[in-house]
């Protein structure tokens, strides 16, 4: 089994398949450290994103309108509230917040819908919804929305006392809400989704890379958020080979279906004796690598949900620099990406994930400058 051609080089295969995968992940080295000291949510950019460098086991999702906010103040109480949970050190300003639980890896992530930021900073990123998609059971609530709040931790218990204290009397309307987990992650930050393969998370490597593909020059970032029914009986009642064949990797190992073990770079090249490829066309591997899709890099931190025997699957998170780089993979996964197949959008929102903040920047200040 010898490819065609010339497989790529190692640099330009690990920049392409950080696009790859809503489900079937990747694995790239060299993340970034979260911030040494201080509260957590203070620095440049908002934790949660690419800090810590492999996410943390649980996250409660959930997306809110607040009709005639004053903006302004409520990410001001935002912040000061993050502020307060995430400080290692107690403080009179915060006595019993997480009941005496001390915050651990506890991040909480704010980011504004595209209406929001349309009315704040026209013309600016962010302002800009997700179109439709195909396979989308989506109701006119569980799309869009003013208010995403991200929070995540290694502990459950930290995250239902964080997400309590951070809603605490504000005035806003629920659009929908997620609890989810994750599997125990390897070294390389990836872990199994919820059928059973390993679910990467794609790191861009190193700073460089993340400013060219995540973060806008304000320390912002674009999100987009997508829960997925997944057919998980359906799915597992296939032949092994037939789900690998969907993927485009090995169960048991994660090695591509081109070979070369399981930390190979895929050879999209790659024939058997016969002619055939060896990563089938319809695979999700390869209909989401960026070579086929035209994207770049993006960022995910996705999680598994279970919310009984009809309504598993996957929440899916991702963070670019540009909406394109989404919109223009899941159109080419859409085309003809057996995965798809076993997926159903659910919900769904695009969101400016604020710049970081400080003592000395209210979180959401670069807004109304």
């Amino acid at each position: 089994m010898r490819p065609v051609t010339p497989p790529l080089s190692r640099r330009g295969l690990l920049l392409g398949l950080g696009a790859t995968g809503l489900l079937a992940g990747c694995h790239v080295p060299d993340a970034p450290a979260a911030p040494a000291s201080g509260p957590r949510a203070h620095g440049p950019h908002q934790a949660g994103v690419a800090s810590p460098a492999i996410a943390q086991r649980h996250c409660d999702f959930s997306v809110w309108d607040a009709p005639g906010a004053d903006w302004r103040a409520l990410l001001r109480t935002l912040g000061d509230r993050i502020t307060a949970l995430t400080n290692p050190t107690p403080t009179p300003a915060a006595p019993g917040a997480l009941a005496g639980l001390p915050p651990a890896d506890l991040t909480i992530t704010v980011g504004i819908g595209p209406r929001v930021v349309a009315t704040i900073t026209p013309g600016q990123p962010g302002a800009t919804d997700l179109p439709a998609f195909a396979r989308e059971q989506i109701r006119p609530e569980h799309r869009g929305g003013d208010l995403m709040l991200q929070v995540c931790a290694g502990d459950p218990l930290v995250v239902s006392l964080a997400v309590t204290e951070l809603l605490r009397e504000l005035d806003l309307r629920p659009r929908w809400r997620q609890t989810a987990f994750r599997g125990e992650s390897r070294p390389d930050g990836a872990a199994r989704n919820i059928f059973g393969f390993t679910d990467g998370i794609v790191v861009p490597r190193g700073e460089e890379e993340l400013r060219r593909e995540v973060w806008l020059d304000s320390g912002a970032s674009i999100a987009v958020i997508r829960r997925l029914r997944l057919d998980v009986p359906g799915f597992l009642a296939q032949p092994v080979p037939r789900q690998e064949a969907v993927f485009g990797r090995r169960r048991d190992t994660s090695e591509p279906l081109s070979g070369g073990g399981p930390a190979a770079e895929i050879d999209l090249t790659a024939k058997s004796a016969d002619g055939e490829y060896l990563v089938p066309a319809d695979s999700h591997v390869r209909r989401a690598h960026p070579l086929t899709s035209g994207s770049g890099l993006m960022l995910r931190r996705s999680y598994s949900y279970d919310d009984g025997p009809a309504d598993r699957g996957l929440l899916f998170v991702c963070f670019q620099r540009e909406l394109r780089t989404f919109v223009a993979t899941q159109h080419r996964l859409d085309e003809g990406d057996a995965l798809m197949h076993y997926a159903t959008a659910t919900a769904s929102g695009t969101f400016l994930v604020l710049p970081g903040f400080g003592p000395d920047r209210p979180l959401g200040a670069t807004l109304f400058r």
